[in-house]
């Protein structure tokens, strides 16, 4: 089994990268040969039963992505992005790495599909951003993408030619749109969300978080651990499972920022809430308002995807995989 990972260097990317490294794909003893694909060189996984090529590049380049597909991999994992605030704020960069640099990977396969045999299984990680205001309270995987920021028009975009290079059996593609994953270890990104993370992620260790929105705002949520179950049961979903649409909205928790700060304050007290400093950004407040704050994942939940069910799941997913279980809270500083 021979698995292309872009974006490998990202946060997702490495988890994900550590989980088939060590346990394989579910219910299957072959071997997994990995491609890891980003712009920066991804870390190698220190145990794995097959071969590993770490590649670097342009995924705009046409060479890189005949590179990449040239050894013909069974399942591709699309990661690659310009995430929300470098997309929205760099308006040609996040054209360029979202739509072109999509369409040049989707394109490289259907020439090979076209020179031999081939199908290979597509997951490309979408976002909900593909939806934007006016929207119901609840919002079901057919309703019509109204995007209201640039990297949202990006992957729509992406669901429709992933959608028709399907149909059209250039490969077997299945687009899962993730949730805001929460809570992301490490320093923050340039995506509009990263707060969302950072309010918990800072206080929890004791540093000053900044909060640019209201505590009012609600918003669709899911840990990175989640996020990796999400991605390797897609791989591994068989297509007699799915309906005639591709693309579907991932599972998650519908959560207020003040469903959020009162998690934090049942694990490590008032002291650590108290480290969450509200100074509104009219920016990206403005992105934020324009999000969907709720989902009918039924389909998703039929095809045996699966997230938390509270803040409290999200919080304890984080304290284990990321600080041992151990917990630091410190004098509030603002």
């Amino acid at each position: 089994m021979h698995i292309l990972i872009t974006g490998a260097a990202g946060m997702i990317g490495r988890k994900l990268i550590d989980r088939l490294s060590s346990g394989g794909l579910p219910n299957s003893d072959e071997a997994v040969d990995f491609t890891l694909f980003d712009v920066v060189k991804a870390p190698v996984p220190q145990s794995s039963s097959g071969t590993i090529k770490v590649v670097t590049g342009d995924i705009t380049a046409p060479e890189t992505t005949i590179n990449l597909v040239a050894g013909r991999p069974d399942i591709i994992i699309h990661l690659a992005a310009a995430v929300s605030g470098d997309a929205e704020g760099n308006f040609e960069n996040g054209y360029r790495v979202n739509l072109d640099g999509t369409r040049c990977l989707f394109d490289t396969i259907r020439v090979e599909s076209e020179r031999l045999e081939y199908t290979p299984r597509m997951v490309f990680a979408s976002s909900l951003a593909v939806f934007g205001a006016p929207l119901p309270n609840k919002i079901p995987d057919t309703y019509h993408l109204t995007p209201r920021t640039s990297y949202g028009v990006q992957k729509a975009v992406g669901e429709h030619l992933l959608a028709d290079y399907t149909r059209r059996g250039i490969f077997d593609g299945i687009g899962i749109r993730l949730p805001t994953i929460c809570v992301r270890p490490g320093n923050p990104n340039k995506a509009a969300s990263s707060f969302f993370s950072s309010i918990l992620r800072e206080p929890l260790i004791g540093q000053e978080a900044i909060l640019p929105v209201a505590t009012t705002v609600r918003h669709w949520f899911a840990s990175p651990r989640a996020a990796v179950d999400f991605l390797v049961h897609a791989a591994t979903l068989p297509s007699s499972k799915l309906g005639p649409y591709r693309n579907i909205t991932m599972p998650g928790l519908s959560a207020t920022i003040q469903d959020q700060i009162e998690a934090l304050k049942r694990f490590a007290g008032d002291r650590a809430a108290s480290l969450i400093c509200h100074e509104p950004d009219p920016v990206i407040e403005r992105i934020i308002s324009s999000w969907p704050e709720n989902f009918d994942a039924s389909e998703a939940l039929r095809l045996g995807f699966r997230a938390e069910a509270s803040f409290d799941e999200i919080i304890r997913a984080h304290v284990e995989d990321e600080l041992s279980g151990k917990l630091e809270a410190r004098k509030p500083c603002c």
